[in-house]
């Protein structure tokens, strides 16, 4: 070999060697999620905006394995293992308490963030919020009392309504916590609330199909990964069954729903880049106390309400943060 060609072959495994040790410092972020890829493009924005602001960019500093469960709860522990096996540097449980839960149970020494999780106090996420302890913290998204609002918003909308029909998802843990706060506003309001459950796409069909079996007025969509997931076919069979339903976020609205009422869930996930970045810089996440919502935003969709022959009354229009045509 000449001595031009060594020094050459020399210097490029000098450069892949530098390469491959500059790649092993790169932090990596463990994006766990039970929701899916399809739907979840802004949140994941949203979450690689709160990176930024704490200097962290995917691809140039910072790397993200994603993993997601499509609303498979099943699969959350096993992928939860797979990523602290990678192993990453910080755990991100992304799409509520069932990620939470299974990023939790998965390590007990890598930083975890969680996102969009209600009552992590309750759940046994955290002992406190203000001091969460441990390696885990995040966001609060108090979606416990948003079922029993979506019962009083549609009871406002059709002062006539005798019975509402909620759909939930009985494999997650927190929604049980919510139908208890449903059924307590469904009371003091002298509605009817009929329980649906689903946790397959199979179960919706036939959650809507009991429905209108049992001549509801209207419907409550938790705010649920699953439902989530399935956005797009939770809000077509609401408009193939012309029923009047609430939601919990507004990408339901946007995406065809009648009403919802909650806080942001971008806002949530971009708190929760900024937490992550602020870990990934030193801070523990025991000393990092859960932040909640400050703000919920009602929100209403002139179409769909034309469509089902409904118009909103005044009282909700003068309150709705955003209304769309």
């Amino acid at each position: 070999m000449k001595r031009r060609e060594f020094i050459t072959l020399l210097g490029g495994a000098i450069a892949w060697q530098q390469t491959a040790r500059a790649q092993q410092a790169m932090p990596v972020i463990g994006f766990l999620s039970s929701r899916s890829p399809g739907e979840s493009a802004g949140v994941v924005a949203a979450f690689r905006s709160g990176l930024r602001e704490n200097g962290f960019v995917e691809g140039q500093n910072l790397a993200i394995a994603f993993r997601w469960a499509e609303g498979r709860y099943e699969r959350l522990p096993a992928l939860a293992a797979e990523l602290v096996g990678l192993p990453v540097t910080l755990l991100f449980a992304a799409g509520g308490p069932p990620s939470a839960l299974a990023a939790k149970a998965a390590t007990s020494t890598i930083p975890i963030v969680f996102s969009a999780s209600s009552d992590p106090v309750r759940l046994g996420l955290v002992p406190s919020l203000s001091r969460p302890g441990g390696n885990i913290t995040g966001m609060s998204t108090l979606t416990t009392p948003l079922g029993a609002k979506g019962v009083a918003l549609l009871k406002e909308l059709l002062p006539k309504a005798a019975v509402v029909a909620y759909l939930v998802n009985p494999s997650n843990p927190s929604s049980a916590l919510e139908l208890k706060e449903a059924l307590a506003a469904a009371d003091t309001l002298g509605i009817q609330l009929r329980v649906l459950n689903a946790s397959t796409e199979g179960e919706l069909d036939a959650a809507f199909a009991a429905l209108v079996k049992s001549r509801a007025d209207a419907l409550v969509v938790a705010g649920e990964p699953f439902f989530d997931s399935q956005r797009q076919r939770i809000v077509a069979l609401a408009a193939r069954h012309s029923i009047a339903a609430s939601y919990a976020w507004r990408e339901n609205v946007v995406a065809g729903g009648l009403m919802s009422y909650g806080n942001s869930l971008t806002e949530s996930y971009r708190q929760a880049g900024i937490y992550a970045g602020r870990i990934l810089k030193g801070e523990k996440p025991a000393d990092l106390p859960v932040m909640q919502p400050t703000k919920f935003d009602l929100v209403l969709n002139l179409k769909t309400a034309k469509a089902l022959g409904l118009t909103f009354p005044q009282s909700l229009l003068v309150r709705a943060d955003e209304v769309i045509q």
